[in-house]
């Protein structure tokens, strides 16, 4: 039997349950539930390696059904904020984690909180497509065959490569080495795998940033499509990209009015259309426009 205890973050107690077990709200008829409800509540967070701060002091809430993009100069931090949202930081040696990140109301950090089933609800797409050294079929029946997923397991593996738009692509070639794939169809082929699991949230680390422009519009129409059923968090550099994609973008800077070139805060959180627009900050303004960077 799991523990259960309370948080009080900053001054509310809050029920323990080990993430696995979340009545997430809404599963899976997720495109019922209104777009602006938060999925994520970010209070506060600070990341440090070692003891120097990465990013300072983040507040910001994230949209369910929503395409929300990171943006900022290298190094301030985009990284380290998306990897917090499935404690893929807690694989660095190092690293240390400040302030409260709830998701659906429950304390991603909590002590009664398993980071692995964090990690079956929060999936994560790379940089750079990362297949394993498998068969296309494998490497998308790897994390079902690993969970215990019941069903079919040909259907699971057809479902998640319909829904990653690369089905008809492959279905001929199944037990066809991954490696085998172009750039793009192995970053969709990440994707589907990433699917195949059933997650709540994608995250996409800069996830177009290896491939040509036609894989990018690919991988785009796909994100498009996929947040009718998931909420996505990416961070890019392309601002291109960013503003077709995303619905809210959020800019992180280094806090200079700390002294502190190597520390990221966000600067402005807004619509999309907003912050390429009629953005609110100079310093967003300038990144946007390509004046700094």
């Amino acid at each position: 039997m799991v523990e259960t205890g309370t948080l009080k973050g900053p001054e509310k107690a809050r029920e323990q349950k080990p993430i696995s077990t979340l009545d997430v709200p809404g599963r899976p008829k997720k495109a019922m539930r209104p777009s602006a409800e938060p999925i994520f509540e970010v209070r506060k967070l600070t990341v440090s390696y070692d003891g120097k701060p990465a990013i300072r002091e983040i507040d910001l809430d994230i949209g369910r059904n929503r395409i929300t993009a990171l943006i900022g100069p290298s190094g301030c931090g985009k990284s380290t904020m998306i990897r917090c949202f499935n404690r893929m930081n807690d694989l660095i040696l190092g690293a240390q984690v400040e302030g409260s990140i709830l998701y659906h109301g429950q304390d991603l950090y909590g002590p009664a909180v398993d980071p692995v089933e964090v990690r079956k609800l929060i999936g994560m797409v790379f940089q750079k497509p990362n297949p394993f050294p498998k068969s296309i079929y494998d490497n998308v029946a790897f994390g079902p065959r690993v969970i215990g997923m019941d069903g079919s397991m040909d259907s699971i593996v057809e479902r998640a490569l319909a829904r990653a738009a690369l089905w008809n692509e492959v279905k001929d070639r199944l037990k066809d080495n991954a490696y085998r794939l172009s750039g793009g169809q192995q970053q969709r082929l990440c994707i589907a795998r990433c699917l195949a699991v059933e997650p709540d949230v994608i995250l996409m680390d800069e996830p177009c940033s290896a491939l040509d422009p036609i894989a990018t519009g690919r991988i785009e129409d796909l994100m498009v499509e996929l947040k009718s059923d998931y909420s996505i968090v990416i961070v890019t550099h392309n601002m291109q990209q960013a503003a077709r994609v995303s619905d809210m973008t959020a800019v992180l800077m280094p806090d200079v009015e700390a002294g502190d070139n190597a520390v990221g805060r966000i600067v402005e959180y807004d619509d999309t259309e907003k912050i390429f627009t009629n953005p609110e900050n100079k310093r967003t303004e300038d990144y946007v426009t390509g004046r700094v960077g």
